[in-house]
């Protein structure tokens, strides 16, 4: 069963291997890091990955063009200690970047578990979280030729809206 924890000491190294699991050079989408997520994680010491989370969450320090949020690792409950993926979940999508091409949630699977069904059990469990927030609805993007996100989102009941560019929009009542 998929669920979603909170970054913790603990998964930190499995959430390094995890990004491992890309080909070198990958932008890890949805997995709620600085632009060079490898050097962040390789760099920064396990307490520290925790509270850049923790302090994300509460929009402490965070990056120019960033937005509190929170961000949860994907595990299955039968293998906790292996993290799947990643979901962030923003608790508003207050930049233009993000109104028009980022929207409230991004989710990435490492690719070994891709195509089990982890990133659409992750994003319905994700919707519950966002309601919490109160929102009613949440917007999703994906790349024009990502066919397994627009899969994705739209299994999750993800409406299209429009094309912004190469991206599709989608919107998800929560």
């Amino acid at each position: 069963m998929i669920e979603l924890i909170r970054p913790t000491v603990g998964l930190v190294q499995p959430r390094r291997t995890s990004a491992a699991d890309f080909p070198a050079g990958a932008v890890l989408h949805g997995y709620g890091l600085p632009a060079d997520h490898d050097e962040f994680l390789s760099a920064t010491t396990d307490p520290g990955v925790v509270r850049f989370f923790e302090d994300a969450e509460r929009g402490v320090g965070l990056p120019d063009g960033w937005v509190p949020c929170t961000t949860y690792w994907i595990v299955d409950g039968t293998a906790p200690d292996v993290v799947l993926g990643s979901i962030a979940l923003r608790h508003h999508i207050g930049t233009d970047f993000l109104r028009e091409h980022g929207g409230h949630i991004g989710f990435g699977v490492r690719p070994s578990a891709r195509g089990t069904g982890v990133a659409s059990a992750a994003l319905r469990a994700a919707l519950p979280r966002a309601r919490a927030l109160s929102l009613d609805r949440v917007l999703l993007t994906c790349d024009e030729d990502n066919e397994a996100s627009r899969r994705t989102i739209e299994s999750c009941g993800g409406v299209f809206e429009r094309m912004a560019d190469t991206r599709r929009r989608y919107w998800i009542a929560t």
